[in-house]
């Protein structure tokens, strides 16, 4: 062959092999989806409370339940953004029953202003999916003195779940599903530092706030032994949503080449959802609860989070900061 020729000859080489790489990287991205929950089960009537529904795996959560016919309540902080979602996921379901509630999990005083509402407008409540949450932020405190991620993750849907228990439980057979994260593995309940007032490291206080998320879900679970209400955890796997928002690689300059290279690795938010819904509406899971489910599968926690007077004190300290045990004495600033 001459220079020519061969000269030709590599646009050629060059759109084979990129036509090649991209079709090992949609291979390699479906692959990765993981299991689906496929049974076409409807949610008809059902009252269900979804915090978190503006983007990635909540959004998805709320699209899917409004289409197997759920009343669906969309606890969101930015009203303006979950009214446009509503109304584009009300047009794909054709369901009307779809809402806004005002929630911002990262003050008490709208969480207690958001179930006074929905306890206005409902008398029941079978399904609470709490799906919101921040990760690796800068250190930040909410409106409450919580450092965030504990905060919002934690202690929000703590005071949440436990201020709408009396629907819940009314409404047995009854579920709650906690949105928890493989991170939780990694985690420890810092006891002598547990909002970060001495140092903060922004992976240590996610990882810390989903072990929460674990300790809780298990140990609310014991509690409500015998109510017909069942409690879970799932993780939702590596979803390319914008809670990694935070993280500086996909700020950065270099995030420009790390994103594409994760991509095929990174479930969509429709794939992220998956096992929330199959905790939601599996009726196999009729009666199991304390459970953690990843891919759709029940998967093992971790020790730490097996640890019930590490789990006792941090309910106790919950209760405490978030007011449920009657006192005033709150986290402040």
């Amino acid at each position: 062959m001459g220079l020519f020729d061969s000269l030709k000859s590599r646009p050629m080489i060059f759109t084979s092999a990129f036509a090649t790489a991209g079709l090992l990287c949609a291979f390699l991205k479906d692959q990765m989806q993981g299991e689906k929950f496929k049974d076409p089960i409807k949610a008809t009537d059902k009252r269900i409370v979804i915090t978190g529904t503006t983007s990635g795996i909540g959004k998805e959560t709320a699209r899917e339940l409004a289409k197997r016919e759920a009343r669906v309540y969309m606890a969101c902080r930015d009203m303006k953004k979950c009214e446009q979602i509503r109304d584009d996921i009300i047009l794909e379901s054709a369901n009307k029953h779809v809402h806004c509630i005002e929630c911002d999990l990262s003050s008490m005083d709208s969480i207690r202003k958001f179930v006074k509402e929905y306890k206005e407008r409902e008398n029941r409540l079978d399904i609470l999916i709490n799906n919101a949450g921040v990760m690796r932020c800068p250190h930040t405190l909410t409106k409450d003195g919580f450092e965030m991620q504990l905060g919002v993750n934690h202690m929000g849907h703590f005071l949440l779940t436990n201020l709408l228990l009396d629907l819940i439980t009314k409404s047995a057979p009854s579920r709650i599903i906690n949105v928890s994260s493989a991170a939780h593995l990694r985690g420890k309940i810092n006891a002598e530092d547990i909002n970060s007032e001495k140092s903060y490291d922004s992976a240590e206080a996610y990882n810390q706030s989903k072990l929460a998320n674990i300790m809780f879900t298990r140990e609310l679970a014991r509690k409500l032994t015998g109510t017909g209400v069942t409690v879970n955890a799932v993780n939702p796997g590596l979803v390319d949503t914008e809670i990694t928002r935070h993280m500086g690689v996909f700020k950065s300059l270099s995030g420009m080449i790390f994103r594409p290279l994760t991509w095929p690795f990174l479930k969509t938010p429709k794939s992220g959802a998956q096992t929330t819904i199959m905790a939601a509406l599996e009726p196999r899971l009729a009666n199991k609860s304390g459970l953690y489910y990843s891919n759709c599968t029940k998967d093992q926690v971790s020790e730490e989070a097996k640890n019930k007077s590490v789990s006792d004190w941090l309910w106790t300290v919950s209760e405490k900061w978030t007011g449920l045990d009657g006192s005033s004495d709150q986290k402040k600033k």
